[in-house]
């Protein structure tokens, strides 16, 4: 399946790694350039693992947070995984030196839409509320900055629909973290369905291999939707022995997950992103279900919502899914999961979602207020929010998202992936709007509050209509 556009999916053929001295250039060349790791692009957060705190076992520096050794020599894991995990390793490589990050997912599993998908249709200009300068504006503050899709619903109507380059209505878009705030539309569906009993029930019910393991056996499902697993958090991998790659390029990463990747801090103490969090819940869906990955999203979520289909990278033919990231749907099927969530999880009278899910959605924790169950919350307004820990973002620099005003309505929340990669969701005002594509120019940053202002400014409204409550200053 070949993907068009920036640092997306294409086919290509692997290579190998034929000598250590081979290997040895491999790791020079990462190191030495301005390397953007898919794992940190993702994360959009600082080079060095957090600290461990004096209560947990000390947790990895850089050079140290490395999977046991004897996994590199096939004590775990075949001859074969590992050389298939090493090519994979080199065209990470490969495709950092260009600065495009990973350039092959490889296999894909087939995710299934409805069998009859009947696509919403934009309305005619100017017969919508939001007016037509509003919506120009837009367009054009969003084409400026290498957007591949845009759509904007307002009040049950689709008022633009505009695709760019070689994009169209049909082409998958590369989610990267748009998968995350999927992961809890699944677990919610779950839910509804009693294959998951609450999300305070302990992964271990699931992953019975953290039985008898202190701290893992803390880790509850909420934990793996709201980042406080106490994981160790995202950052860049230059090795290829480093946990961060083998947790997300091995063809068993779900198992490295599992048996090596290291808590840093007790489950549900402090909020950290994390890939490996994310990655988790295909594990728990496909244990609670008895489905795989795939199977559920196509069966449970989107044949139900009449939306189109994709596919999904999984580790090896077989193996299993990539739920933190690497899910590739057409972008009205991502515009149908954020209408579910606007529609408090029903759709055309089905409760597909249990009652009161989406409000559980929406509530940050006390760790970080800004984050809810796979989406992000405006909370009081700061001109710059990233993905890490805050306190991880200033140690280290990291600027974050550029938010030029507060929000005009402060109920809204999004999906927010890398590249800025957005989902707006603002039900006070029955507004959803979409834009994927790759990173803007340098020469012109992402404004998280432009497009949702806009829109909301340029609404034309009933005389005596209410406005919504905008997003709250500090302190008031």
């Amino acid at each position: 399946m070949t993907l068009r556009a920036g640092p997306d999916v294409a086919e290509s053929e692997p290579g190998a790694f034929d000598s250590e001295n081979k290997m040895s250039c491999f790791r020079h060349s990462v190191r030495t350039t301005a390397l953007l790791s898919l794992l940190a692009l993702a994360a959009g957060c600082s080079p060095e693992p957090q600290k461990p705190r004096e209560d947990v076992a000390a947790a990895p520096e850089p050079e140290q947070a490395m999977a046991d050794p004897a996994l590199m020599t096939g004590t775990r894991f075949s001859d074969e995984d590992e050389a298939l995990y090493l090519q994979r390793f080199q065209r990470l490589a490969e495709g950092a030196l260009t600065g495009l990050g990973l350039l092959t997912y490889d296999p894909l599993e087939a995710v299934p839409g409805a069998a009859d998908v009947v696509p919403f249709e934009p309305i005619e200009p100017g017969t919508g509320r939001i007016d037509e300068t509003a919506l120009a504006e837009i367009e054009a503050f969003a084409a400026a900055r290498n957007t591949t899709a845009l759509l904007v619903w307002r009040d049950g109507a689709l008022e633009l629909e505009r695709y760019f380059d070689a994009f169209d209505r049909d082409t998958p878009i590369v989610s990267r973290s748009l998968a995350k705030p999927l992961t809890a539309i699944a677990v919610g569906r779950a839910l509804a369905l009693g294959h998951i009993d609450s999300l305070d029930q302990p992964v271990a019910d699931f992953v019975t291999e953290w039985q008898g393991d202190e701290l893992r056996e803390q880790m509850l499902i909420r934990h793996l939707l709201d980042m406080r697993t106490g994981f160790l958090p995202q950052g860049l991998a230059f090795e290829p022995e480093h946990i961060l790659n083998r947790a997300y390029l091995h063809p068993r990463h779900d198992e490295v997950i599992i048996h090596d990747y290291p808590l840093v801090d007790p489950p549900g103490t402090r909020y950290e992103y994390s890939n490996a969090t994310s990655e988790m819940v295909a594990v728990v869906i496909e244990r609670a279900t008895g489905m795989r990955y795939a199977e559920f999203l196509s069966q449970e979520l989107l044949q139900p919502l009449g939306a189109a289909g994709g596919d999904v990278w999984v580790n090896r033919p077989g193996g299993m899914a990539h739920a933190g990231c690497c899910i590739m749907l057409p972008a009205q099927t991502w515009l149908r999961l954020a209408l579910l969530l606007l529609e408090d999880g029903t759709w055309e009278g089905t409760q597909l979602l249990p009652e009161g899910y989406v409000e559980e959605m929406r509530q940050g924790t006390p760790q970080y207020a800004r984050y809810g169950l796979g989406v992000y919350l405006p909370g009081e307004f700061v001109e710059r929010r990233g993905f890490a820990n805050p306190e991880r973002q200033a140690q280290f620099g990291v600027r974050g998202v550029l938010h030029s005003e507060p929000y005009l309505a402060g109920d809204l929340f999004l999906f927010d992936g890398n590249s800025n990669q957005v989902v707006y969701i603002v039900p006070s005002e029955r507004l959803v709007i979409l834009r994927t594509g790759g990173a803007p120019p340098e020469d012109l940053e992402w404004d998280n509050s432009a497009l949702p202002n806009i829109a909301i400014a340029g609404t034309h409204r009933d005389e005596g209509e209410v406005l919504p409550v905008p997003q709250p200053m500090p302190g008031r």
